[in-house]
């Protein structure tokens, strides 16, 4: 069995759905994913731009997507250590998150005083309980650090989503703490991100990442990658992720 994480194209936040060049990552990856054999199951973030992305290859295929609630963008907040301001969990300037051994921890991560008092746990043993809910659907039953089945099989589920969230299910599935995938990795727009289930023992299977991040159907089509989720490669006084225009 493979699951399948694919990133919403290039998002226009404001609106909840895609730039004019996310709307072509769109189409492009599209094309890529109505190859895809031995599909199982789609399913989709309930969030505008997961759900624009999702359309061109829902529709090419005559097929729907189930809407998952909890698949939209980890919402775990965290006051923001330098400015107090509440905002997203991860992004913090890497020389005060790297220095806090907790959060490198994959049983104890939850413990740092970052964390304490806000929704980050509770969003995500929410996530954590609503991916082992469909695994168990399609017959994969956790079982400490492994998951059960009775038959596994060459199939795929597709699920379109965002970094953060894919980024978190991921650690869960391998056992790993969050901040090193969310601080580390970055899954770009229209990426693909790929798990495939190892069973060296027959009904016990794990999870082993085999693809992050491709953006290969963009290469290919020579549409440049879109750098939303990145912080500039080069200093440029602007700490974000906002896509950056190029001056003419």
């Amino acid at each position: 069995m493979k699951l399948i994480f694919v990133r919403h194209a290039e998002p226009d936040y404001a609106a909840d759905s895609l730039t004019e060049k996310g709307w072509r990552e769109a189409e492009l990856l599209s094309r890529r994913l109505v190859r895809l054999k031995n599909v199982e199951a789609w399913y989709v973030s309930p969030l505008g731009r997961a759900q624009a992305t999702a359309s061109r290859t829902l529709e090419k295929l005559g097929v729907t997507a189930e809407t998952l609630p909890w698949l939209q963008e980890f919402r775990g907040r965290t006051p923001d250590p330098e400015t107090g301001v509440e905002r997203i969990c991860w992004d913090y300037r890497p020389q005060l998150w790297k220095e806090r051994p907790l959060l490198h921890d994959s049983a104890r991560w939850m413990e740092d005083a970052w964390m304490q008092g806000t929704n980050v746990y509770d969003i995500w043993r929410e996530t954590a309980e609503g991916l082992d809910s469909v695994l168990a659907r399609h017959g994969f039953h956790r079982d400490g650090p492994v998951y059960r089945c009775e038959e596994n099989r060459k199939n795929c589920l597709v699920f379109f989503c965002h970094f953060g969230i894919a980024a978190v299910m991921t650690s869960y599935l391998m056992g790993l703490p969050p901040f090193e995938l969310l601080q580390n990795f970055c899954m770009q727009p229209s990426s693909v991100t790929t798990l495939v289930t190892e069973e060296r023992t027959r009904g016990e299977v794990i999870f082993r990442c085999t693809q992050w991040g491709d953006v290969s159907h963009l290469w290919a089509a020579d549409e440049p990658c879109s750098t939303a989720g990145l912080f500039a490669e080069v200093y440029d006084g602007a700490d974000n992720t906002i896509p950056r225009v190029e001056a003419p």
